[in-house]
């Protein structure tokens, strides 16, 4: 019996060193332990990166965020969009076959010269043809899964659960249904209104749908049943869309996959019973004939986009600015798009396990965060940025572009103290607090807003002085020194704006020449801000010598509102405390929650407030327009949150907003920029800088802030990447050996106490 369990124990302690032996073999076989990809993914065209925010909109009518348009970019195919490589920026057909072609009318609809006034022209008719064989994305719309029960979709979660899938052509019919679902009553459009003012015909076709739904709530609305005289289809290929007036910025929306086509059985695929319930709707996976499909839809892990295999109507560009084929960009020209076969998203909410990723090869590209701008950038005494030392050794490079984006600080023109109107704004309740955001997704959220009463309470309608009240602007812009807040909060990833337009937008000027001369002067070739002694010098003009109000002798206190709550929140308000109190004004801030905030933006009842806006297509008119009294808040509901009003600059808006880019409108938004400067009813804040990061074996990167579907142009040396992959994350081996080398001998110890004591008995 002795024997006995003294050999069970010897066979257990052979198998524990066998056990041992074979974990430390496996440790040494070369593979990456990190590596957070199945090794089977190796050496293949994936292009790996992250979001942080998961999209709540994939149908293409209801979606209009950056977060959603990173996947919607690269499976819609709209007519047209920007050219990749050229600059100004500039539309190019896509599903289109050539650009479209624009015809005017009169109001008799007789034709008219393109040479005719915009204020001639009743409409204008966009005839747009499309290629020939574009299909869509394999999808089981395209089969006969089109009367299914809730009983048949007991084991259906995923469009991957459907055996089936099948394709078709995509026709002009299908365009012409997209446009039709931008009004449809049972979805949230955030065009419809624009649309509506534009497209004939689309205002009463949505009460027309309105009343369908309403006859019968719980039927499909088939939009194909239901004529849009707006919109006609010629052939298959062919359709036109007619416009009220002259709106040339039309061409830029039918970029946005708003216009891309939509084939009616899609719609009617989701609309089955139990779809819904599963997930299974075009909110949640899209279909589309872009070059990519969505394979794979976790949003709270990953989101992986595939290559659609029938996508075969475009290829890479075969020409672009000056110095692009000098650095390779022109490499790959007249390939077949896309390069990348799957794009893999992985959901990281912090950027500290995201940038240690990307250092360790696992995501292809990273932007910086603040915190580890340091590490990744290094700026020389001309402003220039470059990678540091450390990431040029593993081969990183750096590409920047200056958005197409401002964040601006506006004044209530309604406001008595700091508004340029002496209409009365409406008396806040002193406990009313509500934090700036804006309302339009693709705006950057804004986070500081006003009260228009100071310490003392509202001004009387009777000191109401404009002038007086464009010095005080005056003096609180020359004070508040966007420079330094981009220096510090931005790590320099920005520029200070001189108005509303930023560059890369016709109407921008460069030089002097596009100084806001009232807040610079031109000094030694470049910008300089005026001196803090000139803005006292217009605040004491104002009536405020000092800070305090000549008439009533108390102080200025001008109050915002913020939804800041963070450290780095915090900082900053205490930052624009101080730019205030450098001309003696009090700054009080006080939090609050967002729909507070957008009550009162409506209401007029704020003072100041921080916004962003980010293009929609890159036009002057979709910047100056913010400024238009026709898109006041509180009177029209518009996007004028400032409530600005001066009629020779609205007289100029509706000169200019229809115009071709010329020297003629050039010299109208110069003036245009002449009245915003002299009137301040904004701080023009600043354009925000993008920094990419790429690795070696990424390549045809290059900054293009308005085209969304730049993945397709990207490609991925795989060998290359897997080969640095491992040089950079091989185990340190020591450590384990070591360990192992212990264990061994205790091992060993441990067995010769028991022969020991097996001896003895």
């Amino acid at each position: 019996m002795t024997r006995l369990c003294y050999s069970a124990k010897l066979r257990a302690m052979r198998v524990l060193f066998a056990s041992l032996l074979a974990l430390l073999l496996s440790a040494c076989d070369g593979g990456l332990w990190n590596n957070p990809y199945p090794s089977a993914d190796e050496g293949k065209s994936i292009f790996y990166t992250a979001f942080d925010l998961r999209p709540k909109h994939l149908d293409p009518a209801q979606a209009y965020s950056e977060a959603e348009y990173e996947f919607l970019a690269q499976i819609y195919a709209p007519p047209l969009q920007y050219h990749y490589l050229k600059r100004p920026y500039q539309l190019v057909p896509l599903a289109a076959a050539l650009m479209p072609k624009v015809r005017y009318l009169d109001k008799h609809h007789r034709p008219l010269p393109d040479t005719t006034p915009a204020g001639k022209i009743a409409f204008s008719i966009y005839e747009i043809h499309i290629k020939p064989g574009m299909r869509y994305q394999p999808h089981p719309a395209f089969t006969e899964y089109n009367h299914f029960t809730e009983h048949d979709l007991r084991d259906i979660h995923a469009l991957s659960d459907f055996t089936r899938s099948g394709t078709r052509v995509v026709t002009a019919a299908d365009y012409a249904y997209q446009i039709k679902r931008l009004v449809h009553p049972q979805l949230h459009t955030p065009i419809s209104g624009v649309m509506s003012d534009y497209i004939v015909g689309l205002k009463e076709y949505a009460a027309t749908l309105q009343q369908a739904l309403k006859k019968n709530p719980d039927a499909f609305l088939d939009l194909s049943k239901y004529p849009l005289p707006g919109v006609q289809v010629v052939d298959d290929t062919t359709y036109r869309i007619e416009i009220i007036g002259k709106y040339p910025q039309f061409a830029y929306w039918l970029a946005m996959p708003f216009f891309a086509p939509m084939p009616p059985e899609a719609e009617r695929f989701y609309a089955q019973p139990g779809m819904h319930e599963r997930n299974l709707t075009l909110d949640w996976w899209p279909v589309g004939s872009g070059p990519y499909y969505l394979s794979e839809n976790n949003p709270n892990q990953r989101m992986v986009l595939k290559r659609n295999p029938y996508y075969d109507s475009e290829t890479y560009p075969t020409e672009g600015e000056a110095g692009d084929a000098a650095v390779g960009l022109l490499a790959d020209a007249g390939k077949t798009l896309p390069l990348i076969d799957r794009i893999v998203f992985t959901l990281e909410k912090e950027t500290i396990p995201y940038w240690n990723k990307f250092l360790q090869g696992y995501y292809d590209a990273s932007g910086i965060s603040s915190d580890s701008f340091d590490q990744a950038v290094r700026v020389n005494v001309g402003g220039d940025a470059a990678v540091t030392d450390a990431m040029q050794a593993q081969g990183i490079k750096l590409s920047t572009s200056v958005a197409t984006s401002t964040m601006y600080t506006g004044f209530n023109w309604l406001d008595p103290t700091v508004g340029g109107s002496c209409a009365s704004a409406p008396s806040p309740h002193p406990s009313d607090e509500t934090p700036s955001h804006s309302t339009k997704p693709s705006t950057i959220d804004g986070k500081v807003a006003g009260y228009p009463e100071g310490r003392g309470g509202k001004r009387n309608d009777s000191s109401c002085d404009p002038e007086r009240a464009r010095k005080l602007r005056q003096a609180i812009a020359i004070a508040v020194d966007f420079e330094e807040f981009v220096s510090i909060f931005t790590n320099g990833r920005g520029i200070a704006a001189q108005s509303p337009i930023p560059p890369g937008i016709f109407g921008y000027r460069v030089g002097e020449a596009g100084i806001n001369h009232y807040v610079y002067d031109w000094v030694d070739g470049a910008p300089k801000r005026k001196s803090i002694e000139t803005a006292r010098q217009l605040l004491a003009e104002a009536g405020y010598p000092n800070g305090v109000d000549a008439q009533t002798r108390q102080p200025l206190v001008i109050n915002l509102d913020t939804t800041a709550g963070g450290v780095g929140d915090k900082s900053r308000l205490d930052w624009l405390r101080k730019q205030f109190a450098k001309i003696n004004v009090q700054l009080v801030a006080r939090s609050t929650d967002y729909n507070r905030f957008q009550d009162k933006i409506r209401k007029g009842d704020t003072q100041m407030f921080y916004f962003g806006w980010n293009a929609d297509y890159p036009d002057p008119e979709n910047f100056l327009f913010l400024l238009s009294a026709a898109q006041a808040k509180v009177s029209k509901g518009g996007e004028n949150a400032a409530n600005y009003s001066n009629p020779e600059y609205e007289q100029l808006f509706e000169q200019m907003k229809n115009m071709e880019n010329s020297p003629a409108r050039q010299a109208i938004i110069d003036r245009m920029l002449e009245i915003l400067r002299h009137d301040s009813p904004w701080l023009w804040g600043y354009h925000p800088k993008n920094y990419v990061l790429q690795h070696s074996w990424l390549s045809n990167v290059k900054a293009n802030v308005m085209a969304n579907n730049k993945l397709k142009y990207w490609r991925v040396d795989a060998k290359r990447r897997d080969a640095l992959r491992h040089d950079w994350n091989k185990p340190a081996h020591w450590p384990l050996w070591l360990g192992a080398a212990v264990l061994m001998l205790f091992v060993a110890w441990l067995w010769r106490v028991m022969r020991q004591r097996e001896e003895v008995k």
